[in-house]
């Protein structure tokens, strides 16, 4: 994959993020402040946990930190994939989510 492929699909998944984070907002009372800079975005919980989602450019990847730990993603068929165990980044980022929030919430990959 190029870098410019790399930075699409990177981008397509941070701006997804965000979109979930107003969607879930406005549809339940979970208060899930988000806040992005640059490739970074910093998912904040009403228990001040964090959740912090970042591009690794010079290795193509998508990273998380979460309560749960730190996870790797790699754009492969069409989904970002953890390198390690092949979990993907928007169910794990759901799951992590909803652990963290106290509520079930939901963050559906892009279309």
């Amino acid at each position: 994959m190029t870098d410019l492929e790399y930075l699409d699909h990177a981008e397509a998944a941070l701006q997804t993020i965000e979109m979930a984070c107003d969607r879930i907002n406005d549809e339940t009372d979970a208060d899930v402040d988000n806040q992005r800079t640059g490739g970074m975005i910093t998912l904040t919980f009403a228990d001040c946990s964090q959740i912090i989602i970042n591009l690794q450019k010079p290795l193509q990847e998508i990273w998380m930190a979460a309560r749960a730990g730190g996870f790797h993603y790699r754009y492969n068929q069409g989904q970002w994939t953890d390198t390690k165990d092949g979990s993907l980044l928007f169910e794990e980022l759901s799951r992590y989510a909803s652990a963290q929030a106290g509520q079930p919430l939901v963050f559906n990959p892009p279309a």
